[in-house]
């Protein structure tokens, strides 16, 4: 990968995942980097910030020393509540999540494949601790599942592959990727890339993606 590929930063992934957004969504954000979408959407836009561990309504983060520690996300960490938020019970957020009401929900992966299988709870190793907690529900219910995640992982293997090795959250669940290198959708002709970092061209891409891409 030539030096000249500007990589989008992880503020950078998140405020495109934010430009995606519609006026009036009713969204899940997943737990690590998709919580930085928060803090990249306009205060104009009315948007609907769903938590598994029962919220809705949540704002941005909180400003430091600001912070509630009764007042945190499903990843434990502080968040803020907008006007007209509300708390309810556990199950009745799952219920929301089961039963189709999310638009979006916004996930991490390990791995995700050509046809849209998504695999972000466990890699299989032996010593790691399996917890899938509400991925599957979120995976399978929102009617739009965006991936935010690295193009790449640490060791330089492709995150998008043609068939997924690690275990699997949902099935053709996945509906656009979004990577420090690319945006990509998920279509019935395969993975289509929408955009690409600066310097970096189709070719470049298809050699650090271990799955066939298409020109947009």
């Amino acid at each position: 990968m030539s030096s000249e590929v500007k990589r989008y930063s992880r503020e950078q992934m998140a405020a495109r995942v934010a430009q995606d957004i519609a006026e009036g969504a009713y969204v899940n954000l997943g737990i690590g980097l998709p919580t930085k979408v928060a803090n990249y959407l306009p205060p104009e836009r009315e948007v609907f910030l769903h938590s598994e561990n029962g919220l809705l309504g949540m704002g941005p983060a909180p400003a430091e020393g600001e912070e509630d520690e009764d007042l945190i996300n499903a990843g434990k960490q502080p968040v803020t509540l907008l006007t007209g938020g509300a708390y309810f019970h556990h199950s009745d957020s799952f219920a929301m999540m089961r039963g189709g009401h999310l638009d979006i929900c916004v996930l991490g992966a390990f791995q995700v494949s050509s046809e849209g299988d998504l695999a972000n709870w466990h890699t299989g190793a032996p010593d790691a601790i399996p917890a899938v907690g509400g991925a599957m529900d979120l995976a399978i219910g929102a009617k739009q599942v965006f991936v935010m995640m690295e193009h790449q992982t640490k060791g330089g293997e492709s995150k998008i592959v043609g068939k997924c090795t690690y275990p699997v959250t949902g099935i053709a669940c996945v509906n656009r990727i979004y990577t420090d290198l690319a945006v990509l959708d998920v279509t019935p002709r395969g993975l289509v890339v929408r955009e690409m970092a600066d310097g970096l061209d189709f070719d470049q891409l298809q050699t650090v993606t271990a799955a066939p891409l298409l020109r947009a």
